[in-house]
């Protein structure tokens, strides 16, 4: 889902899991990152570049919680290590419903199937639903949708305050203005699945613009993490 985000600039760009790259924000390796929003908002020191974003109004399609035993039943989860947000998205959900499990470390995707709980995001969750597997799947932004009536936020160029300017931005605002202007062409080329799920989740299960209706989910998503996370969270400055 970064593919329409870099358009332009992949030569320039390290592609890591949202987890590395938050590392390598915070080390200062990075003046800037595509990261999960939780970053933002659990770190002081960074601007959020307006306009662009990583969301979903409802099924997202790639963040879901596997789970052979009912929602109410769940003692335990085991968590993709690579996700800095999903974890706390899902925390959220349970928590407004009264269910509080563990959450453990995935040791692997290969044996996800053999789990009864699972929470996996990214190509590694789409490779789990397309192939076959005994769980029922409770789509995190479906989720999100259905309490709040509002997008998710999942992640947003963050950029280290005081190591950006404008070309940089401009330049961040232009990869996705051809990534989306290209984006019929990325659907129709690009080797991973098929056309139809292509089709289906850059086409419309993703969305890239980051305006008040985001803010807005962004903003109860903030007020949720206050409530539920013992940790600071800090309001995101966007630039």
């Amino acid at each position: 889902n970064s593919v329409p985000l870099t358009c332009g600039i992949e030569e320039e760009t390290s592609f890591e899991v949202p987890s590395k790259l938050a590392e390598l924000l915070r080390a200062g390796k990075l003046d800037a990152a595509l990261v999960s929003i939780t970053e933002v908002l659990f770190h002081d020191g960074y601007d959020v570049l307006d306009s662009v974003v990583v969301a979903s109004h409802g099924p997202v399609k790639s963040v879901f919680l596997a789970h052979r035993q009912s929602l109410e039943e769940i003692q335990t989860i085991h968590c993709d290590t690579a996700s800095l947000t999903s974890v706390n998205l899902l925390r959220v959900l349970l928590t407004e419903r009264g269910i509080a499990p563990a959450f453990e470390p995935l040791p692997d995707y290969a044996h996800a199937a053999d789990l009864n709980n699972v929470l996996l995001i990214g190509n590694p969750g789409i490779d789990f639903l397309c192939a076959p597997h005994e769980h029922a799947i409770w789509d995190l932004g479906a989720a999100w949708h259905e309490l709040t009536a509002l997008p998710f936020v999942y992640a947003v160029w963050a950029l280290r305050r005081g190591h950006h300017d404008e070309p940089l931005r401009d330049k961040l605002r232009q990869a996705k203005t051809t990534g989306l202007a290209q984006l019929a062409d990325t659907i129709a080329s690009h080797p991973a699945y098929d056309t139809d799920f292509r089709q289906a989740y850059l086409g419309g299960h993703i969305r890239y613009d980051l305006g008040d209706h985001e803010k807005a989910g962004l903003a109860r998503f903030i007020e949720l993490l206050k409530k539920h996370v013992d940790q600071s969270v800090y309001e995101p400055i966007f630039v």
